[in-house]
């Protein structure tokens, strides 16, 4: 491969510096060298085996990462080149993210730009904003039903006030994501019309059966995503065939088999750099790639087709970086970060769903050992990679608490999985949760959670009960939370909106026929701005959430241990109440984190610290009451927590 590469080196680089000039063109030269071996072998492993020419896609990719290019503008050249010398910039100790709907948040994209004091004041460095491109109309799963790459929904703006954002952000040094949908489009994309009208070159963007012939031999090993919602994974369309629908039957699947497909991904994704995106979250990843005979998730070649988008983005617009939405299980993760064997390129970021689901399971059962034996056997993420670290998101909560790790610790996966899911619906004794169940099975007893953060912990019950006890102890549940994803280091940790005040349950979702059949709704309310308004009073709910928060963010910023080039791992306390995990760096000082999920006073030997390379140990930050250090044992109270350096 690389005597190819000499012979049409020489060629690309020349065409580079024809449409770039010579600087850039011998930049985009370069960029092309570090990732060639890998984008070639990927296209290689994934079309050269199906008969297509690897040499001619590979050449073809790089024809189209140079017109990414050639279009890019000259503030985002330089951003590129700033990104390029400081390549771990998204994984600094200030970097804090915040996830929004662009509608519930402010209406429109120009109403976002009125509200980023707001995201500043806060510290935030990492603005995600949900599906904003254009959706089918009526249902439209969220905004991932997409039917135009290349335009904004029209009820939040259009493409230039997406581009007047991202330069607002980037003169506050903020970083915009926005979500990217790779597995599928909406049946009314302009893509799935043309297959609809029998376009012969469109109908190969899907697949599409004349019967139920394959179909069955695929669905004989499938799961069902959505089972209550759309059950099956194909769709009858009248004239058309039986098309892949994952999801929901007018989310038709892409055939990445074809190299059309990964080619036109390739030009969305450089056509959305240039509008000034830094970060994509690539929705669905795991689906990408179909096989018989398996569930179709998680395969080799659907790593193999996000290593390639991810290099060919490499060269044409180097300042933007990938984020890959899988929720997997914890052996199967850090794959998409690149940890194969061997390591190769593939997205930057990935979602701990591990770390968030073990802190609702913590909290609920009042018991550590669960998470920190499942934390510690996972890997580390590769070198220039990092988490994101969430307590909550836009989705439900479905348990990922594997039969393996409960039986470890002595408990029941299934038992467990049960009581969480009462537990968090209120429905077991003590509860102080007010989530519901979404997509139950009566047969199987499977569910997951909806419901705000404020919800789940206790805060929305102790206000309509106007219990003051309970509601301290509700808001102590949620900064313990926070400050383990807050402290976790080497990641992003991400604030789901509303939830820096502590936003209740939006049970009027019910009322819009649109939502009516998602309960997921419930946790995605309208920004409250009157609520917001009272942040800074320190009697208020808003404010006691809000200014915890705000302190953790800036100490986290204090702390350099927090940024990349490390690695955090779980511990054991010796107490199967209280977390702890440790974060070290080649060049600073160490960073010990515990966490009591606990109702009562607990407290752990100091040698715990000591084994954790804190010889004198320190607080950095505590939470309220009683965090002491005497008498060789370190103590925290009810949901306490304390970050400890040298």
């Amino acid at each position: 491969m690389r005597a190819w590469w000499r012979d049409a080196r020489a060629g690309v680089v020349a065409d580079a510096v024809d449409v770039l000039g010579a600087a850039d063109g011998q930049a985009f030269g370069a960029r092309v060298d570090v990732v060639i071996d890998e984008l070639h072998e990927a296209v290689d492993d994934v079309y050269g085996a199906r008969g297509h020419d690897p040499d001619a896609l590979v050449l073809h990719l790089l024809a189209l990462a140079l017109a990414t290019a050639e279009e890019r503008s000259e503030a985002l050249r330089i951003l590129d080149h700033r990104r390029e010398i400081d390549p771990h910039w998204f994984l600094r100790a200030r970097q804090v993210g915040y996830v929004a709907y662009t509608d519930r948040f402010a209406g429109t994209l120009r109403g976002v730009i009125d509200r980023l004091d707001h995201l500043d004041e806060l510290g935030i460095t990492y603005l995600h904003l949900m599906p904003l491109l254009r959706p089918r109309e009526g249902e439209n799963d969220g905004g991932y039903a997409v039917a135009d790459y290349g335009a904004v929904d029209p009820r939040l703006g259009t493409m230039a006030d997406l581009e007047a954002l991202a330069g607002e952000l980037h003169d506050r040094d903020m970083a915009l994501c926005i979500d990217l949908v790779v597995n599928h489009t909406a049946a009314e994309h302009p893509w799935a019309q043309a297959a609809r009208a029998g376009d012969p070159t469109h109908r190969r963007y899907y697949r599409i059966f004349p019967d139920r012939t394959e179909p069955d031999q695929y669905e004989a090993t499938l799961r069902e995503v959505f089972p209550e919602m759309a059950p099956g994974s194909f769709t009858h369309v009248e004239g058309l065939g039986w098309v892949w629908t994952t999801f929901r039957e007018w989310q038709w699947d892409l055939d990445y088999e074809n190299p059309d497909v990964l080619a036109s991904m390739c030009a969305v994704m450089g056509d959305l750099a240039n509008r000034g995106v830094d970060v994509f979250r690539l929705d669905a990843v795991p689906f990408l790639w179909k096989q018989k005979g398996t569930d179709c998730e998680n395969l080799p070649q659907a790593h193999r087709i996000v290593q390639i988008l991810r290099n060919v983005l490499r060269v044409s617009a180097p300042g933007t970086i990938c984020k890959a939405e899988a929720i997997v299980s914890p052996d199967e993760l850090v794959q998409y970060l690149g940890g194969h064997d061997p390591e190769v390129r593939e997205c930057e970021l990935a979602y701990h769903n591990q770390l968030m689901v073990m802190l609702w399971s913590s909290l609920a059962a009042r018991d550590a050992q669960l998470m920190t034996r499942s934390l510690e056997r996972m890997r580390q993420p590769p070198d220039g990679t990092g988490w994101v670290t969430y307590v909550r998101c836009h989705d439900d909560i479905g348990w990922a608490v594997s039969d393996e790790d409960a039986a470890a610790v002595g408990w029941n996966g299934f038992e467990h999985r049960a009581f969480l899911n009462r537990y968090y619906a209120g429905e077991h004794p003590g509860s102080w949760a007010q989530g519901v169940k979404f997509q139950e099975n009566p047969v199987t007893l499977d569910a997951r959670i909806s419901g705000t953060t404020a919800a789940l912990c206790g805060i929305d019950q102790a206000r309509e009960r106007q219990d003051p006890v309970a509601l301290g102890a509700a808001i102590r549940r949620f900064l313990l939370l926070h400050a383990v994803v807050i402290g976790w280091g080497g990641s992003i940790p991400v604030l789901y909106m509303g939830d820096e005040i502590a936003l209740a349950n939006d049970r009027s979702f019910a009322d819009d026929p649109d939502h009516a059949d998602d309960n997921r709704w419930i946790h995605r309310p309208p920004m409250d701005w009157e609520a917001a308004a009272r942040r800074h009073d320190s009697g208020s709910v808003e404010g006691r959430v809000y200014a915890g928060l705000r302190e953790q963010i800036q100490a986290r910023r204090d702390l350099p241990v927090m940024r990349a080039g490390g690695t955090t791992s779980a511990r054991w306390t010796g107490h199967p109440s209280v977390f702890a995990w440790r974060r070290t760096h080649p060049r600073h000082l160490p960073f010990l984190g515990l966490a009591a999920f606990s109702d009562q006073p607990t407290s752990v030997p100091l040698p715990v610290a000591a084994d954790a390379g804190l010889h004198d140990p320190v607080p950095v930050l505590a939470s309220d009451g009683d965090v002491r250090i005497d008498d060789g044992r370190i103590h925290l109270p009810a949901w306490g927590w304390v970050w400890l350096s040298d």
